[in-house]
């Protein structure tokens, strides 16, 4: 009966992992798990495991002087074939014109356009592009509303949007003047008076600090906004800024809070997250936050050898802070058995039709995004000395889940139960299943893969 009952329960295992992942938004706002704060909840049961893609023209599109907008409704198409549930709103960026320095290896010599802005151009006057200066005390509201419709529709596909507040790298990477010409809160350029330059050096870094009350003022009425604009949906995450400056820190960490505080007397509460500043060696000042979740750089090895989570933060390792570029299948496996949630960035052309490399980092994030499904995450912990290879997300005695990034031989301690256990070889990128012999507990085991090259094991306690 006993064998007879594990070879159903491994026919709706492989049975699953053919179809189609599906979301299930609606029981409420994630927030952290209290059991498991690796990982977010939206029930307080289960673990949310979060993998998906990013996009910079997602919400504001950038080119030519007249920017068109991007097929929005084809990416959220890529999104769903490839089982994903989160995506990375950006708003790119926070300057209605831009150019990047030649030496930009991504860019090269180009001028930007980007549209539409929270702020109505009303004039009087002109702004430095010629159209008519911004009113920071009005809201465009066609802005709240595609912010409100492209939230509301990745939600109906099961997707988590993570909503980008402000953007930084353009305000001190892009070239001279516009890096700061470009910018609505160039006194030049709006009809308050507001001058985000406060010491004249023509660069308004300023702006991602506390240093001009004025422009705080401004930026937590804009905040606001979105959060009024948002607050009822369940599937929003907020991030404070893309990559702002090193002095950044404390304006940041004031807005975390000034979040926390408005949705406090919200009717729903969402997660605020802190992705790495530029310049910052090490993440300590991430950890120290008072953000739900982070986006950590490369320091710590996160590329190529992720430290294991400690619970400290849900992580959501984002290759756009690490690479500037797509991953591959190997780094969201690591990632992954770290503890963590692996986010892929790719152009829009990239992921429609994507490189063998993309491809298979794409299929990995559904794989384990499904294996995540199919475990007790809640009680998965990592545990690199369970395993040879060191990637090992463990529920000690009952679940162990192994990477081996070379396939081969891996040493498994199942010392600390007793027991039968069924074991499992699963093909990182395409999901393809392989069952194992059974094997004892209460001691360590070696196990071959039968797959070439790298390759996950499961490993189960059936007694």
């Amino acid at each position: 009966m006993r064998v007879i009952v594990i070879l159903i329960c491994f026919f709706l295992w492989e049975l699953a992992l053919t179809s189609e992942v599906k979301g299930t938004i609606g029981r409420g706002p994630l927030r952290v798990h209290p059991q498991n704060p690796r990982y977010f909840t939206d029930d307080g049961k289960r673990a949310v495991y979060l993998t998906g893609v990013e996009y910079w023209d997602i919400l504001r599109e950038d080119g030519s002087p007249d920017p068109r907008a991007m097929d929005y409704e084809k990416f959220l198409d890529i999104v769903t074939h490839h089982r994903l549930n989160f995506i990375r709103l950006w708003r790119w960026n926070e300057l209605f014109k831009f150019s990047f320095p030649l030496e930009n290896k991504m860019f090269g010599k180009q001028t930007f356009f980007t549209s539409p802005s929270p702020w109505l151009r009303t004039g009087p006057g002109v702004a430095k592009d010629g159209k008519p200066k911004f009113d920071l005390t009005k809201f465009d509201e066609s802005y709240f509303k595609r912010l409100r419709q492209r939230v509301e529709m990745a939600g109906k596909r099961g997707i988590y949007v993570s909503v980008m507040l402000f953007e930084g790298y353009s305000i001190h990477n892009s070239d001279a003047p516009w890096r700061w010409d470009g910018h609505p809160f160039n006194k030049e350029n709006n009809i308050n008076g507001i001058d985000g330059d406060a010491n004249g050096d023509g660069v308004g870094l300023e702006v991602h600090t506390l240093e001009v009350p004025e422009v705080t003022r401004i930026q937590e009425a804009y905040v606001r906004k979105v959060i009024d604009t948002l607050n009822d949906l369940d599937n929003v995450l907020y991030e404070i800024s893309n990559e702002s400056h090193s002095q950044s820190t404390e304006w940041q960490y004031h807005f975390i809070r000034f979040i926390k505080n408005y949705e406090a007397k919200k009717p729903k509460q969402h997660p605020v997250w802190m992705s790495t500043p530029i310049g910052i060696p090490g993440n300590d000042l991430l950890f120290e936050s008072p953000a739900d979740c982070i986006a950590p750089s490369p320091q710590g090895g996160y590329r190529d050898d992720p430290p294991p989570a400690d619970g400290k933060k849900v992580i959501l390792s984002d290759t756009d802070h690490l690479w500037g570029a797509p991953g591959d299948f190997q780094w969201v496996w690591k990632t992954f058995t770290r503890g963590m949630n692996p986010i892929n960035y790719a152009e829009l052309e990239d992921l429609a039709n994507p490189s063998p490399k993309l491809g298979e980092a794409l299929k990995a994030m559904s794989v384990t995004r499904w294996v995540a499904g199919q475990i007790n995450l809640v009680e998965m912990v990592p545990h690199p000395e369970f395993a040879s290879s060191q990637y090992c997300l463990a529920n000690p005695g009952k679940e162990y889940l192994v990477y081996l990034p070379q396939g081969g031989e891996v040493i498994v301690d199942l010392s600390p139960s007793e027991g039968i256990f069924a074991v499992k070889w699963i093909h990182p990128s395409t999901g393809k299943i392989h069952k194992g012999e059974n094997v004892e507990g209460g001691r360590k085991v070696i196990l071959r893969s039968p797959l070439e090259g790298a390759s996950a094991l499961y490993i189960r306690n059936i007694r």
